[in-house]
């Protein structure tokens, strides 16, 4: 596993917590737009990794066009647009968003008009439509133009066979959210797997939409049954990564999961949790979710 975090996981740990502002929110307009650099790296096959602010872009670039995994926020398109264009001359066919937090899906509205956007049922449904409790609508504001919202939906899965490879498109649910999915390019021999996968940190697991640990912990060892040793994993947030990575990512979540049950079962209240700490996994609190909002999800979930 990768120990130091290098230049651009750090650009994304300070990013994250702007997927808390959802749609376009407060946190988005503090932002110096005009300072985010937008960079390309060749994954596999026929995919790359876009990185800028918030969440990782895959793009599969080939004879037949390009398709994207996610797009960020909506004042980095232009940006996201160039390098693109230094990436193929060939039109955009595809958008897909992974889930439906506002790092991932922010700049739909300016990429919907250009080509279809797929996703989970449940994300057309948070994208278009304001969230019933007011906390909810605090963090994620009012529901998205329909210019942003996928006009291709599905329950389980849908495969597109674009640029030579069978694109999978799986829903796991309960994971970081309900409407998570995981793209797995079978013929590059890469997988997208969204917010399923923080690398080297602790995940945010979004319990009001959905989210569970214990799915998350579901989800990710049935992935990890799925995948070739020498696949390339791109994170939702970090950088590209093995299965090796995946496997200790699994392994503490298993792990942490497993001290905050037994602490919980014990009669532990959830403020002696936090204090009593994480000790063995401490290295993993310095992102966006510390250890004790870790402590507190593990706990609220189970």
């Amino acid at each position: 596993m990768r120990k130091p975090v290098n230049a651009i996981l750090l650009v994304v740990i300070l990013a994250a917590p702007l997927a808390l502002s959802g749609h376009g929110g407060p946190a988005q307009q503090q932002v110096d737009w005009n300072a985010v650099e937008v960079t390309a790296e060749k994954v596999a096959g026929n995919i790359w990794m876009l990185t800028g602010r918030g969440g990782n872009i895959g793009v599969s670039v080939g004879a037949d066009g390009l398709l994207i995994v996610d797009d960020q926020y909506a004042p980095l398109a232009e940006k996201i647009k160039a390098k693109l264009k230094e990436l193929s001359s060939g039109k955009l066919k595809f958008i897909l968003n992974t889930h439906f937090h506002g790092d991932h899906t922010g700049g739909n509205k300016e990429f919907g008009p250009d080509a279809p956007i797929l996703a989970h049922d449940n994300v057309r449904k948070r994208l278009s439509t304001p969230p019933d409790d007011a906390a909810a609508r605090e963090r994620w504001e009012q529901a998205n133009p329909k210019e942003a919202w996928p006009v291709v939906t599905f329950g389980d899965r849908v495969s597109i066979h674009f640029n030579g490879e069978e694109i999978k498109a799986i829903h796991f649910p309960q994971g970081h959210t309900d409407g998570d999915i995981i793209i797995f390019f079978t013929g590059s021999n890469v997988v997208h797997m969204g917010d399923d996968f923080f690398v080297a940190r602790f995940p945010f697991v979004d319990l009001r939409a959905g989210g569970t640990v214990q799915g998350l912990i579901r989800n990710i060892g049935d992935v990890l049954g799925k995948l070739p040793a020498d696949v390339k994993i791109i994170p939702g947030h970090g950088p590209v990564s093995s299965v090796e990575d995946l496997r200790a990512y699994h392994k503490m979540l298993l792990a942490t999961s497993d001290i905050v049950l037994k602490r919980k079962a014990s009669g532990m209240s959830l403020d002696d949790a936090k204090k009593a700490g994480l000790p063995e996994w401490k290295e993993w609190g310095s992102g966006f979710i510390n250890t004790e909002r870790w402590i507190e999800t593990i706990y609220n979930s189970l």
